[in-house]
């Protein structure tokens, strides 16, 4: 009896140390920081990257027209199913260049450890207003609102869809910035069948379809110290979500808008998380 009850305590034990590593993923805190040096190296490795590879295209529906970048995979093999990544800049990139929008998110598929590792395919558009408006909703929560250009993209999916039949209907996935980080949101709540997962860095959030993205694969990384799109703004997401057992929320405690992006760029982390991701 005595070694029965043991045998209860020890399953309870390990049954409660397995849940709690489980969820412990789920909200995390790091204390990194970012001197100038690191800051400037990290930086200067990815400018040095040669982005002709990026092939310039414009995208045309009705009245709207949108350039964007694409990248196709290093060894693009018809009979090879590959990721289609979707990268957005922040709004201090707005033009119509159809250059200043390869920042550093969708610079890192250029290194060549990326290239090789993580083959798919990237698309890189620009806009040249806003691609998301904040506002002030009900409940006093500042929320982000998405464009006609970001409705338009999901045309623009389909099309290339059609267009290079390999791409992986159930690995598209959606990375951005500051503004971009709220346009990739926007566009998982518009269509969340579409997408497999998201990654949004210091974004202002969109709260208008909680139900259906509430199973997504979601990572958001915020800055504690950003006084631009205030961390508070993730921590409402991640409350009104924290259910969802695929949702991951990463707060640098010691960082701000301007550098929180610098501990991804030299290293695969993203595209590690993002690869292991279906719908």
């Amino acid at each position: 009896m005595h070694k029965t009850k043991i045998q209860q305590t020890l399953i309870l034990l390990l049954l409660s140390f397995t849940i709690n590593q489980a969820f412990a993923q789920k909200k995390e805190f790091r204390d990194t920081k970012v001197d100038t040096l690191t800051f400037l190296n990290n930086r200067k490795i990815l400018n040095s990257l040669n982005t002709d590879q990026f092939q310039k295209k414009i995208f045309v529906e009705n009245d709207i027209k949108i350039p964007y970048r694409f990248l196709t995979p290093k060894n693009n093999r018809t009979n090879e199913k590959f990721p289609l990544v979707i990268t957005f800049h922040n709004s201090t990139r707005i033009g119509n260049d159809n250059e200043n929008q390869l920042e550093p998110f969708a610079k890192i598929w250029l290194r060549d450890e990326i290239y090789e590792k993580f083959p798919c395919y990237v698309v890189a558009p620009q806009f040249n207003k806003r691609s998301t408006n904040y506002e002030i909703n009900g409940e006093g929560i500042q929320v982000s609102k998405p464009s006609n250009e970001v409705f338009a993209l999901l045309k623009l999916i389909k099309d290339l869809e059609k267009e290079y039949p390999n791409i992986d209907k159930n690995r598209i996935y959606l990375i951005g910035y500051s503004m971009g980080g709220s346009t990739a949101q926007n566009l998982m709540n518009l269509s969340p069948n579409t997408f497999a997962a998201v990654v949004s860095v210091a974004s202002v959030p969109d709260l208008s379809n909680l139900n259906k993205i509430k199973e997504k694969n979601i990572w958001l990384i915020h800055g504690e110290k950003d006084d631009e799109n205030p961390y508070i703004g993730s921590v409402e997401l991640y409350n009104k979500i924290s259910s969802d057992k695929n949702l991951i929320f990463t707060t640098f405690t010691n960082l701000h808008h301007n550098n929180i992006v610098i501990p991804f760029l030299a290293t695969d982390e993203i595209p590690k998380w993002l690869f292991e991701k279906h719908k």
